[in-house]
């Protein structure tokens, strides 16, 4: 079911919470406080109106699927930014070979694979976005937007 994306996307990083992968530091480079990932979560949770499980799979799903649209510059730069989890889930999305892909059909993807209604699904990806813009630097979420493109823009401004 839903969990199974995060089952599978913990699965591989078991060294990561041997070496301690939570950052020591939740600032950025700017010096502007980021998020943590509960803190994420519990904010997707509380705008989409889902429950903090779905809202963290929806999130897990959204990165993902986001991340296959990204360079892997790009990709990197968003990594450095993120809480370790949340950062995880952007990993396991990179490819070396950009997607093109719309809004649209990544809402079809998060919908599929979290099993949630489109119309939730839409509204959960434009809620990551918005609730990344307000967790990463300002600079990361333009260069992020950039690669996105203007229909992930548009829905992002439509959501308000």
């Amino acid at each position: 079911m839903v969990t199974a994306v995060r089952a599978r996307a913990r699965a591989g990083s078991a060294w990561q919470a041997c070496r301690g992968a939570r950052r020591s530091s939740q600032h950025s480079s700017e010096g502007v406080r980021r998020m943590d990932e509960k803190e994420f979560l519990r904010t997707v949770a509380e705008r989409t109106g889902l429950s903090r499980q779905e809202a963290a799979d929806l999130t897990w799903a959204t990165l993902e699927t986001l991340a296959r649209r990204l360079s892997p510059g790009e990709a990197r730069d968003l990594i450095t930014e993120l809480p370790e989890g949340l950062a995880e889930a952007v990993r396991r999305g990179t490819t070396d070979r950009i997607e093109r892909f719309g809004h649209h059909d990544s809402v079809r993807r998060v919908a599929e694979r979290t099993m949630l209604k489109e119309e939730e699904a839409d509204r959960g990806v434009r809620t990551v976005l918005a609730v990344l813009r307000e967790a990463i630097s300002e600079k990361e979420f333009n260069d992020l937007m950039s690669q996105l493109g203007t229909d992930f823009s548009q829905a992002l401004e439509s959501a308000g």
